[in-house]
């Protein structure tokens, strides 16, 4: 098998490390950490996709660096859905997910008054890579929880079947290698 696979995204290109998951899997590993020529070409390239929106919402994990930078880009506000409770949380609002590259459950967690800041606003999803869902969903439950609407959910690349979704948009899709 492959050491890396060459990703072409927003115009640059890179080589991603193959990395097991499991004994029937590997996933090209695709961090945006320290990379500002790619976060903000991705950034930029998104933003030409996005329907309007009033605030980006996104899991505290790789997916922040693209999330500033399209807030950045846009001048719009964004709130990153924490780990879990932090001590300035006066009412902490929280929702568990599964990811592919997180090992059981985590909990993503939000202040209310960020849930109150959400109400009534067009809610833009943001994540660096789309796999299963999970997170996906965990953010969309946290919006919910707002009179706000979900207008968009999106990703610098979608990884395996997520490539197939409709309801999402990304730059490009990124392969799972089975063996």
């Amino acid at each position: 098998m492959q050491d890396t696979y060459t990703l072409h995204v927003a115009g640059l290109t890179r080589e991603l490390p193959i990395c097991k998951v499991n004994d029937h899997m590997d996933i090209a590993a695709f961090i945006m950490f320290s990379d500002v020529e790619l976060t903000v070409a991705c950034a930029a390239e998104l933003l030409k996709k996005c329907p309007e929106f009033d605030v980006i919402l996104t899991a505290e994990a790789k997916g922040i660096p693209l999330a500033y930078e399209m807030a950045r880009q846009s001048g719009k506000q964004w709130i990153p859905a924490r780990k879990g409770a932090k001590l300035y949380m006066r009412d902490p609002v929280v929702i568990e997910d599964e990811s592919i590259t997180t090992a059981g459950k985590q909990t993503l967690v939000i202040d209310r008054k960020d849930i109150e800041y959400m109400n009534g606003k067009r809610i833009l999803i943001v994540d660096d890579v789309i796999s299963t869902g999970g997170s996906l969903h965990a953010l969309e439950t946290l919006a919910a929880r707002s009179t706000g609407k979900v207008v968009g959910c999106c990703a610098a690349l979608a990884e395996g079947d997520a490539a197939k979704r409709t309801d999402i948009f990304f730059l490009a899709p990124l392969p799972l290698f089975f063996h």
